[in-house]
């Protein structure tokens, strides 16, 4: 049986080469050896809609094309930064957009998968700000407008984002155990993964429940190969 393996955060961008470089690597030497491969949200710096001319990731879509091709199922969870996502693109990479939440069936193992920003409860302004770009009236009237609208308007956003983060506490940005719990007892599973906070690390719970973190793709990469309930492993490579 192989193993399931699970990515996050990775921010792929033209300005990030390397980290570009590292994750056609990863699809040629990891994932090439796997059935099944979940990338959790934030796959890209942002993305303006599936008309998105895509600049400088050509090879990365390409490249997602091939394994799929080759084999490889992908599922593709939309972030925080590439919400706008949709189908188009989805067929242009091979890959099976699902929801979050998202419930898996891994080697017979049930889990929970999300993105994680909405475990984030007490960063309130960053769940308002979430809760205006995810309704379909916004959204609709921001794909209305030209690309270059668009990309002086996200541009904005992240900036103003960034602004906001940096006069943060670092404990607001992270998970709240409420909500972590709440999520638990509703989907009565006993394993969550997920990504956002950028905190890779497996959290064994008192209530023999399991939360998993993916680490982001800043520095290196980071990847969780599940094989089964008791032998997961988070790995961070070059």
């Amino acid at each position: 049986m192989k193993p399931v393996l699970f990515i996050s955060d990775l921010h792929l961008a033209p300005e990030r080469p390397a980290i570009i470089e590292l994750f056609l690597n990863f699809m040629d030497n990891q994932a090439s050896k796997v059935d099944e491969l979940y990338i959790l949200g934030d796959l890209v710096e942002y993305w303006l809609g599936d008309d998105d001319t895509s600049r400088g990731l050509e090879t990365v879509f390409n490249k997602m094309k091939q394994a799929s091709e080759n084999g490889l199922k992908i599922y593709l969870m939309h972030g925080n930064r590439d919400f706008l996502m949709g189908e188009k693109l989805a067929e242009r990479c091979g890959c099976i957009l699902i929801n979050d939440p998202y419930i898996a069936d891994l080697n017979g193992s049930p889990a929970l998968l999300m993105h994680g920003d909405t475990l984030c409860t007490d960063d309130v302004r960053y769940q308002e700000l979430r809760t205006m770009l995810r309704d379909p009236k916004w959204q609709q009237d921001f794909l209305s407008k030209s690309l270059s609208e668009r990309e002086t308007m996200a541009k904005a956003l992240r900036e103003k984002s960034a602004e906001e983060t940096r006069e943060k506490d670092d404990n607001i940005m992270d998970v709240n155990s409420n909500a972590v719990q709440d999520v638990f007892n509703n989907h009565k599973i006993n394993l969550l993964i997920h990504g956002h906070t950028h905190r890779p690390g497996i959290h064994s719970m008192d209530n023999g429940m399991t939360r998993v973190v993916l680490g982001d793709w800043y520095k290196s990469g980071s990847v969780l190969e599940f094989k089964n309930a008791d032998k997961f492993y988070l790995k961070e490579f070059h």
